[in-house]
């Protein structure tokens, strides 16, 4: 249960982070304002669709969710984009523009191993 609770306030830290609200979250990830304040509470797991999703809403990896350094885990979500009065598609947009830049970030890390 500690793990979902950490798990929790990470997702409510990045989600501050990214000057999100409750409201705004929910309607992108289509699910009702109260189980996302379960799942960042840590009064019940978020499932790992709900995980990815929020990822890539925050400009995140999935790791950084799970993880339990919260100094990391600021550090990691530097470049996370703060704006108000975003709608639903700007919320969207900016979701799958974060996914191609992690998704570039990745192709780099591999093309280097290489």
């Amino acid at each position: 249960m500690e793990k979902f609770i950490k798990i929790g306030k990470n997702l409510a830290k990045l989600r501050d982070l990214n000057a999100l609200t409750q409201v705004q979250v929910s309607k992108i990830l289509k699910i009702n304002r109260v189980e996302l304040s379960y799942y960042e509470t840590g009064a019940r797991p978020a499932p790992l669709d709900v995980l990815n999703r929020l990822s890539e809403l925050y400009g995140t990896e999935l790791i950084d969710i799970l993880e339990m350094n919260e100094k990391d885990l600021t550090v990691k979500s530097a470049f996370a984009f703060r704006a108000k009065e975003l709608n639903e598609l700007d919320l969207n947009t900016l979701a799958d523009f974060r996914k191609i830049i992690k998704n570039y970030i990745n192709m780099r890390r591999i093309e280097q191993k290489a």
